[in-house]
């Protein structure tokens, strides 16, 4: 489960640096599908991993941000790089055995699952609204991302 969550915070990070090219009115502009825009797209996928996780890792209510708090892209990114460190330790221990627990009517695999898939389907929506920009997306592409250890486990 890491090496998905591992490969979604890279793709997001790239994401970032690739906005970076846009003028805020870019990034603002309401366009068909997702939240509406690239920079809420991106806050709504850190919002909901964070809420989740948090929900399954410290067993607290569901806690969202508001986007009104964060109108720029650079807060957007501070708040990814604020809310990884917290739910890493969670997704770095994962165990098998974990699959089955059960939070709410869900199980925690379900949640966790949901999470991950969750960021990725989002990151679809950038992409089609990068080629209507007549830009590159960034690449979904999970072969060669030297992934699947955590971060303790890579020697370089």
């Amino acid at each position: 489960m890491y090496m998905i969550f591992q490969y979604n915070w890279q793709v997001r990070e790239e994401w970032f640096d690739w906005c970076e090219t846009l003028t805020h009115e870019e990034l603002v502009d309401q366009r068909d599908g997702g939240l509406g825009s690239i920079l809420h797209n991106l806050f709504h996928i850190v919002d909901i991993e964070q809420a989740w996780i948090r929900g399954l890792h410290l067993g607290t209510p569901e806690y969202h941000y508001n986007f009104n708090d964060y109108p720029t892209l650079s807060e957007v990114r501070a708040l990814s790089q604020q809310c990884i460190p917290d739910i890493r330790p969670f997704i770095e221990q994962w165990h098998e055995q974990d699959e089955a627990e059960p939070f709410g009517p869900f199980t925690y695999g379900e949640v966790i699952r949901h999470v991950a898939a969750h960021e990725i389907h989002h990151i679809g929506q950038l992409s089609v609204w990068a080629r209507q920009l007549d830009k590159q997306p960034i690449t979904a592409n999970l072969i060669r991302r030297n992934l699947g250890y955590k971060n303790s486990d890579i020697i370089e």
